[in-house]
């Protein structure tokens, strides 16, 4: 069967254009030597059409079974990355390919692109289907809800054997372009198939690449070839208006830069973007403004439960300076009856999502007003998810969520199950792990719903959470809703 599978993967790298049949023999001497095979069978059957999931699962459990690595998933994932490698071509190569599909159109180029990194199994489309996906319609517009299942949970042998590896700063983090061919280990992962596509942005070298877990459609990162931190500063909208002219069918936006409010990765300056419309994109603007300084320019705020000023020009120049002067107001702005503190003790607490994208021969910039500031009470941040809902979502809000997509922990997949089969039979929540935390919400999702039965229990579970989600975002804006925020919204406007 050895022979089938690596003719099979062979045959599915012909297929997808990974390599030709001018390459057969050296990419089957290569994977025989990852594969310790030291001699060849032309096998009956094989079948490159197969999943390449499929295809990578048999070769894995082959090295497995024959001690040439760990059965562990670290050290499963880490092999299959090498194997595609071995498919992988050269950068140059890459490159030159990606030219020449953009000398047709920018969206010929990135379609080429994605299917290539899919292909590759950079993007792990397999897993990413795994994810559990569904809408919510609120108030301010149609919501996207997930369950992110994709990333495999760490093993704990693998945990064990990563506290015994010694320490490597080689690459710096994962978003450095050393990462490219990078063979990874117990603490990284692997990257023998990432191929980026250095550009340029503000006369920089950049890189772009896509996410090898995308919550939507062609979800991209761009990324400074150094390795310095984000920073929310006036060329960050240059920076955003360069990769929209380049791609101009793609939206593109930063994490803020502070912590709590922030990404994952502040230590490497990166914005994330993609081929998708989020409901914050198609929300109206409710209140429109002027700033004479900055003619040319619509503004406005936006409805939707975070706080969102809206900025659109065809004049690139005189919207870049309308955003940097709005966002190094709000930097400095308090209003104490809103509870908003530009500082603390010397500590910043003021900053913004910026997010961007092309309408025809205009540009549009979104800028999400965004605090930090914590309490006794609240010490994951006052503008954050309000403790009632941490047993749904209890991690940041960056700026997926910000633009309306939930991205749900991976335990919701089985405790939501679990749930639904206790509020059926009516068992005591409280006495199960999997759904204490969840009680008191179940209580009140069957007083609003006595219809609750077998037939509708998971549908009116996913339209809880995504109100709930709704509640999320609207905990983290800073200005409310209500009358009151409303007004406090419009104090900071007019101090512009």
């Amino acid at each position: 069967m050895i022979y089938e599978d690596v003719q099979s993967l062979i045959d599915y790298a012909i297929q997808n254009e990974l390599i030709t049949p001018d390459d057969v023999y050296v990419i089957r001497n290569q994977l025989m030597e990852q594969l310790g095979l030291t001699d060849w069978e032309n096998p009956a059957h094989a079948d490159g059409s197969q999943p390449v999931d499929t295809i990578l699962e048999h070769l894995v459990d082959y090295a497995c079974e024959k001690g040439i690595i760990p059965d562990t998933t670290a050290s499963r994932d880490l092999y299959d990355t090498r194997l595609m490698g071995v498919l992988t071509p050269f950068p140059r190569e890459v490159i030159a390919q990606f030219h020449r599909h953009y000398q047709v159109s920018p969206q010929e180029a990135t379609d080429w692109y994605f299917r290539f990194s899919e292909a590759l199994n950079y993007v792990r489309a397999g897993r990413i289907a795994k994810d559990l996906k569904w809408t919510y319609e609120s108030e301010y517009g149609t919501l996207d809800i997930t369950i992110n299942r994709s990333k495999p949970e760490k093993d704990p042998r693998d945990i064990a054997l990563a506290r015994t590896r010694t320490a490597s700063s080689y690459p710096l983090c994962q978003l450095c372009p050393e990462n490219a061919g990078f063979a990874g280990h117990q603490n990284h992962p692997a990257r023998q198939n990432l191929r980026p596509i250095p550009i340029k942005v503000y006369g920089q070298d950049w890189q772009f690449q896509y996410s090898p877990y995308g919550y939507y459609n062609e979800h991209c990162i761009v990324f400074n070839t150094r390795h310095i931190p984000m920073v929310i500063d006036s060329t960050v909208f240059e920076k955003l208006m360069d990769i929209v002219d380049l791609l101009p069918h793609y939206f593109v936006g930063s994490n803020a830069d502070l912590p709590i409010v922030g990404g994952s990765i502040l230590s490497h300056e990166h914005f994330q973007g993609g081929h998708y419309t989020f409901a914050m994109e198609k929300a109206e603007m409710e209140t429109h403004f002027t700033l004479p300084q900055f003619e040319g320019v619509e503004m406005g705020t936006v409805k939707w439960p975070m706080s969102v000023i809206r900025l659109r020009s065809e004049d690139r120049k005189a919207l870049s300076a309308a955003a940097s002067y709005i966002h190094s107001q709000w930097r400095t702005y308090s209003d104490p009856e809103a509870g908003i503190y530009a500082e603390t003790d010397g500590t910043p607490h003021n900053t913004v999502t910026p997010i961007m994208r092309k309408k025809g021969s205009a540009y549009e910039c979104d800028l999400v007003l965004r605090n930090n500031l914590t309490s006794e009470e609240r010490p994951l941040g006052i503008f954050h998810p309000n403790p009632s809902l941490h047993h749904i979502k209890k991690e940041n809000i960056g700026l997926i969520e910000v633009m309306g997509l939930a991205v749900l922990p991976a335990r919701l997949a089985v405790e939501l199950e679990v749930l639904k089969d206790a509020m059926l039979e009516g068992r005591d929540l409280t006495a199960d792990p999997q759904t204490a935390s969840h009680a008191e919400w179940a209580k009140t999702v069957l007083a609003n719903h006595p219809e609750f039965s077998k037939d509708n229990a998971q549908e009116i579970l996913r339209q809880e959470v995504g109100a709930v989600f709704e509640q999320v975002l609207c905990d983290a804006g800073v200005y409310k809703r209500d009358a009151k925020g409303q007004a406090a919204f419009a104090r900071f406007i007019s101090s512009l």
